[in-house]
């Protein structure tokens, strides 16, 4: 298991701590999925680790297996609420340009429509 680091400004390690409520679909001793606020299709979660990780750029080769398993978590929840077979999209935004507004790592699972392409 991971060292939990957290930063007390961050939005998502308050939702670790459970500090801001969130409607939580998965949680483990690593990760915790909970719907999007703001839902982006008719299925909106994020995938998160509980340890702070700011950008995709700050991943270390110590975190790729846990990186790993956010995309695992993601086809779990994905299936467990019916959208393995129609299909669903993860997207992981990276700093100002790739559209990341939580600098906490963050996977987004989307589904219950079609989705376009380009994406952005």
């Amino acid at each position: 298991m991971s060292t939990i680091n957290s930063d007390p400004e961050c939005l998502f390690c308050r939702i670790v701590a459970g500090e801001i409520p969130a409607e939580r679909l998965y949680e483990d001793d690593e990760i915790i999925a909970f719907r999007d606020v703001n839902p982006q299709a008719p299925f909106h979660c994020l995938v998160i680790p509980r340890s702070h990780i700011a950008t995709l750029n700050d991943v270390t080769q110590d975190q790729a297996e846990l990186v790993g398993r956010l995309l695992v978590v993601a086809a779990r929840i994905a299936a467990e609420h019916g959208h393995a077979q129609d299909g669903y999209r993860v997207a992981m935004n990276a700093n100002r340009h790739g559209g990341q507004s939580v600098y906490h790592i963050h996977l987004h699972v989307l589904a219950g429509r079609q989705m376009g392409w380009p994406p952005g």
